[in-house]
This record gives structure tokens, sequence and C-alpha cells, in this order.
């Protein structure tokens, strides 16, 4: 059974601009980021609808006059966006309940265990083999929250070649398991999330490089109801590996992360959360190179071509019944849907 596809291209609250303009209506290779992550989540087996909530007349006249436009085979809806990511995330959710009014409904009953993908629309180099891996995995957790992680052979392939070479590195996740860079798809059952006002606190300091977004967020996990101490310990423990593998001083960072423990972390989540997290891993990494500044979207348009026909040929070696049904409905009779606003 299919779940919806919610894809965030707002420019409110934690938004960032890039050359001065939300960053979803950039273009690479001739189409604009957003038409891309769509088109994606269009050749999904596991995703039936697609929900896109932002900026909800600009969307429809780029999707409109997109490639996109003349091959749906997914109903695609348009929701206008709210203050901020949190709202935009959960009143979409609300009209995507099964049988919500224009203006959503709260979840009741069964509604607490319907399932969402969210999905940033800055992903130039998503691939359908990933998203239905990330998807395949999340269900078989079995949890209530599933934040996707791939791992650090996955990004290399986007990371320059010499010191000095063009390239887009991104900082990892030190965990006892291995370097894990977060992807951009979560899993969610948001009507079982009991702090859901948290998410938001967490996106605004996720890129926790300035000390006072890393204060900021410490200050939140020590005083919330279920963080404390012990959150608070291997969140500091997180930082300081991740601060030596940024300095090049892997030795010190693998010897921490050995004191971190993936498990422990989820622990801490799902008390700070009030749900059941987890993380799941990836192994194709596209979904984790998002465009955030102007040098990352300069090098995503220049080396588009080849890194994406990479992450295709990743995710068809790997997956390769999913890249059979993904090229029957890339053939498909076109026109079978539409995009509508909600």
């Amino acid at each position: 059974m299919g779940i919806p596809a919610i894809v965030t291209a707002g420019d409110r609250g934690g938004a960032k601009a890039v050359n001065g303009q939300n960053k979803v209506f950039l273009e690479v290779a001739g189409e604009s980021l957003v038409a891309r992550v769509v088109a994606t989540l269009q050749r999904v087996p596991e995703v039936s609808e697609i929900w896109v909530v932002g900026d909800a007349a600009r969307l429809r006249s780029v999707l409109d006059a997109s490639a996109l436009s003349d091959g749906l085979s997914k109903p695609l809806r348009l929701v206008e966006q709210f203050r901020d990511l949190y709202q935009n995330a959960w009143q979409t959710y609300r009209r995507s309940l099964p049988g919500a009014p224009a203006d959503g409904r709260d979840p009741v009953g069964d509604d607490l265990d319907f399932a969402v993908l969210y999905v940033s629309a800055d992903l130039p180099f998503a691939t359908p083999h990933e998203i239905s891996q990330f998807i395949q995995r999340s269900q078989q957790r079995g949890c209530d929250y599933a934040a996707g992680l791939v791992t650090e052979a996955s990004m290399a392939g986007f990371a320059p070649a010499v010191a000095g070479d063009p390239g887009i590195e991104m900082a990892c996740f030190n965990l006892r398991e291995g370097r894990f860079r977060q992807s951009n798809l979560h899993y969610v059952k948001p009507g079982r999330l009991g702090n859901r006002h948290y998410i938001e606190d967490m996106y605004e300091h996720r890129h926790q490089r300035e000390l006072g977004q890393i204060l900021g967020l410490a200050w939140t996990l020590l005083v919330s109801e279920t963080g404390g101490l012990g959150v608070l310990y291997y969140y500091g423990l997180m930082h300081v590996a991740g601060l030596a593998d940024r300095r090049g001083w892997r030795r010190l960072a693998d010897w921490i992360r050995r004191f971190i423990p993936t498990a422990r972390i989820e622990k801490g989540c799902s008390g700070l959360l009030d749900t059941d997290f987890a993380f799941v891993v990836t192994d194709i990494g596209g979904c984790a190179v998002d465009i955030d500044n102007e040098h990352d979207y300069q090098i995503a348009c220049q080396h588009f071509e080849q890194w994406y026909a990479d992450q295709l040929r990743l995710g068809e070696s790997r997956h390769p019944s999913l890249a059979a049904e993904s090229r029957r409905r890339a053939g498909a009779a076109k026109g079978s849907g539409g995009s509508e606003a909600a």
C-alpha cells in the first residue's frame, strides 16, 4: 500500500535563500529543483500521491511549465505555505489524511498509524532507487519516525578527488558503527509524535557549526522534560567527534566515536520526541546532497550529468527490480494524473 510524499518547498521560517531566491526554483540542467524531486517521486513504487507545500502560485507556474506536466501518473497537489517548516509539515499531513476536507483534519483512531514521507525539494541527485530503499527499510523497522542516513562511502563520488578540486564536502555524524551523513528523507507517523515542536528546533540548528547554534539546541535538550544530562552528554560527544573529523584528526574522531552507539542516540531522540525513533541507513548517497549555498549550487550544475548518471547506475546495480519498475513507469501512458491546488 502506497504512502503520500510531502515535498517541503517553502521559503519561510528557517528556510535559506540561495542566489537571492527560494532555492527550490533554481534550475539544474534546465529544470527546477522542485520539478526534479516531484518527477523522481513519480517513479517510486511505494509513493501513492505527492503533495508540495510552498508558494502555491509560483509552484503551479513552474511545475506546469516543466516537462513533468506531460507525464504525471500519480496525483500532484499543491498547498499554500504556512509560517514555518513545522506548520508546513503538519498542516499538509492533516490534508493528506484519508477523507480529509480541503483544510485538513486532526488524526484520530487509525490515523495515528498513517505514515507519510517527507522530502526536501532541493535534491538534484535523488533517485527513485534510494527513496524506495529508504521507505522499505523504514517499514521493516516498524518505528514511528525514521530519519535517513547515508554511509560515508556513498558520498565519496561527490567529494573533491584531491584537495583543491571542485566537489561537495559535507560533515558527517561520527557514530560507533561508522560515519554517516543525514539524508533529507523522513518516514513519519506524525500522529504518533508526542513532542512535534522539537523538530523545528532541531531543524533550525541542523548545521551546528556556530557556537550560538550549538548552545541553543544544547539548552533545549538540557531543559526539556525528556532530555536532561544523558542526552546532552552524547550530544556533546558527537560534536567533539565532528569537530575533530572536520579538522582532519581522524584518529581522535575514531577514538571518540567508539563511545557513541547509534542505539543510544536513537533512544535519546525517542525520549525527546516522545515516539519510537530510529535511523535508517541507505547505501546510495544522492538524497544527502542538498543545495544550501551558492558554491554547492555551482558545483552541482557543473557536475550534474556525470554525478546523476553515477547515482542511477549505483541504484540500478543494487536494486534491479526497482530499475525495471522505474523504466516501466517512465514508459507508461502519459496524462493519467494531474495537478491541483489544495
